[in-house]
């Protein structure tokens, strides 16, 4: 394999996003830094970059002393943030609606455009960072902070559960949802718009398949793929 220059570090984190969400890498294993530098053909430096990175996305988790590991979804845990989430973003949508205006509208319109390219072109990482970024992005256009941020950090809990359970086709029908809540906050229907929300998340919820194919443990073997 050719060495790769400092920019690599990006191809790093796309391939082990790639031989996680595609189920090549089981929760748990071990990514040994050497092992990752021979394979990508470049400083152990760059591979404890990209580690750092995917440990922000809680792809992975970084233990002292003992290095790096595929991150352990738990379907407890995502439900227990789905019910929380349920909590949050019904009262979020109520206010939405009291206060949405046009440049609201128009933000929320051009990042469902933007998730519904990265589904069709099957960009599953980007797709799952959108899908749950336009829940944050309704906090942020109503200026609160504080709720983005929780939304925020109760998505990225379960991302590793989403990325690796959600199909396509379960993809694509939370952008058409989206695109539904969107159309029923610009008709200030409040309790349209609060109905669609929950039934979004429920939906999120139960289409996370956790009967997928197991996932090898076999480094080497994962990123040949």
């Amino acid at each position: 394999m050719p060495r790769m220059d400092t920019s690599s570090t990006a191809q790093i984190v796309e391939a082990l996003t790639r031989a996680i969400v595609e189920h090549r890498l089981r929760p748990g294993t071990k990514l040994a830094e050497q092992k990752l530098a021979d394979h990508f053909g470049v400083s152990r430096t760059l591979v404890r970059q990209a580690l750092f990175q995917l440990s922000q996305n809680r792809l992975i988790r970084l233990e002292p002393a003992r290095g790096a590991f595929v991150a352990t979804p738990s379907a407890d845990e995502a439900r227990q943030v789905f019910a929380v989430r349920r909590m949050l973003e019904v009262e979020m949508t109520r206010a939405f609606v009291r206060q949405v205006t046009p440049a609201m509208l128009r933000a929320l319109r051009e990042h469902v455009a933007q998730e519904r390219a990265a589904v069709d072109q099957q960009d599953v990482p980007g797709r799952t960072e959108l899908l749950g970024d336009f829940h944050v992005r309704m906090a942020q256009l109503m200026g609160n902070q504080v709720l983005a941020e929780l939304l925020r950090d109760l998505i990225s809990r379960c991302a590793l559960i989403t990325l690796m359970y959600q199909s396509s086709e379960a993809a694509a029908d939370s952008s058409d949802e989206h695109a539904a809540i969107v159309k029923a906050l610009a008709a200030r229907d409040e309790a349209l718009a609060v109905r669609l929300m929950e039934q979004h998340l429920q939906h999120v919820e139960a289409g996370l398949a956790f009967d997928r194919k197991t996932p090898t443990n076999d480094l080497a073997l994962a990123l040949a793929s």
